[in-house]
């Protein structure tokens, strides 16, 4: 085998896998109404958020280090958090703002004021739309709020499709797809359509391991083992998203609820077995009936954020720019190891099939970890070690392994 047949990512694919952190917003009328899943009869006068203050959102994501942020612009209750022309049951019938308001363009605005890039979620289910059950009549009516989204609200880094409720729908994924590409062509798909980006496969935000870049299907949804069913011009190259809720089983914001806010210990699991497995991991932090984020949620994302740049942020050594069989990282004097960070040159492919790292310890090669996948992001773990050499041996690869980045650190 050599190069010419291995699946390559495009160069938005590229930068969106160097993105690592997304954080993912779900707000809607089921903050108003202590639920997950509204089924479309709710009252738009329950939408109130006396407080939004989208800038908050967005600040925390970016205080926090995330490079992108995704809002539920309309959830399977089928409200839509902008005044879409397409339906009444939005904003545009609630007492927020005297119908005035927009949620969709206040985030939006923040992302672009904050250098934060945004994303939307529009759920192809829809359990308030009376034309649903209609095929063609709804997928003119998906195609107007999608080119509505698409058109308005300026530059989208990914549009989330959600597979949940779709089971046995067929919607006209090629004009879906033709909308994205003619108005949004840099914008990642999720795990639809013509996805270029894969759902992971569950909503505890990790990765198995190994978690390859290439595939040719993907779990559509939580609730059945069906898979996606994608349109043929999918590309090979289609790297997985980790989302996951801060608080446990809520995606959406509920009162009384901070019992389910995650520990800092599980925060910190979940970023090795998703960052730290080559993949990108989406935060959901939901914004409260205030439409404010809560202060406990902040105060947790803050703490899990700044112990992974404690961790991280200062690597002892680093090599960039490798290639072969065989790199050597050297310290200047004898030092405590006990991660070791290694990124592939993945612009060339997933080259590396299996490799191991070694330090020298009394003159000896140690063996410390061994691994298949390395791709975007590995980090390895291990019991601490004193050494003034390591290595990183590649022991299987098609074509030559290229390394973009060999760092260790001390944790």
């Amino acid at each position: 085998m050599n190069e010419a047949v291995l699946a390559k990512p495009t160069v938005q694919q590229l930068r969106w896998q160097d993105m690592e952190l997304g954080m993912f917003c779900h707000f809607g009328i089921n903050t108003f109404c202590d639920q997950e899943w509204g089924d479309g009869t709710d009252s738009p006068e329950l939408f109130n958020p006396t407080q939004l203050d989208a800038r908050q959102w967005v600040r925390t994501a970016k205080q926090a280090g995330f490079a992108y942020l995704i809002l539920t612009a309309k959830h399977h209750d089928g409200f839509c958090l902008w005044p879409t022309a397409t339906t009444d049951y939005s904003v545009k019938s609630s007492p927020w703002k005297h119908g005035q308001g927009d949620v969709v363009r206040e985030v939006a605005d923040a992302c672009r004021e904050e250098g934060i890039r945004f994303g939307l979620y529009l759920s192809p289910w829809d359990r308030h739309e009376p034309c649903y059950p209609d095929k063609e009549a709804y997928d003119d009516f998906y195609a107007a709020q999608l080119t509505e989204l698409l058109t308005q609200y300026g530059p989208l880094v990914e549009v989330w499709f959600d597979g949940a409720g779709s089971q046995g729908r067929e919607y006209d994924w090629q004009r879906i797809m033709g909308l994205v590409k003619q108005h949004q062509p840099d914008a990642m798909v999720f795990n639809m359509g013509t996805p270029t980006i894969r759902w992971v496969g569950n909503e505890d935000g990790v990765a198995p391991y190994p978690c390859w870049n290439t595939t040719d299907s993907a779990k559509l949804n939580m609730y059945t083992d069906e898979t996606a069913s994608w349109l043929p011009e999918t590309p090979a190259w289609v790297p997985a998203e980790c989302d996951v809720p801060i608080r446990k089983d809520r995606w959406f914001w509920h009162p009384n609820d901070e019992h389910t806010l995650r520990s800092l210990d599980n925060l910190i699991d979940i970023y090795y077995r998703s960052v730290g497995h080559g993949c990108t991991l989406l935060l959901n932090v939901a914004p409260d009936d205030r439409g404010l984020m809560p202060e406990a949620d902040i105060k947790r994302l803050i703490e899990f954020m700044d112990e992974i740049k404690r961790r991280f942020s200062n690597p002892i050594t680093r090599t960039d720019g490798a290639e072969g069989e065989s790199v050597l990282l050297s310290l200047n004097e004898e030092t405590d190891i006990n991660h070791v960070i290694t990124m592939e040159d993945i612009a060339h492919g997933e080259r590396i099939r299996s490799y191991v790292l070694e330090a020298e310890v009394q003159g000896q090669w140690v063996e410390l970890v061994t691994g298949s996948a390395i791709g975007h992001k590995k980090i390895d773990r291990f019991e601490t070690v004193r050494t003034r050499q390591l290595r990183l041996r590649v022991t299987n690869s098609v074509d030559t392994a290229l390394i973009r980045s060999l760092a260790c650190y001390c944790c």
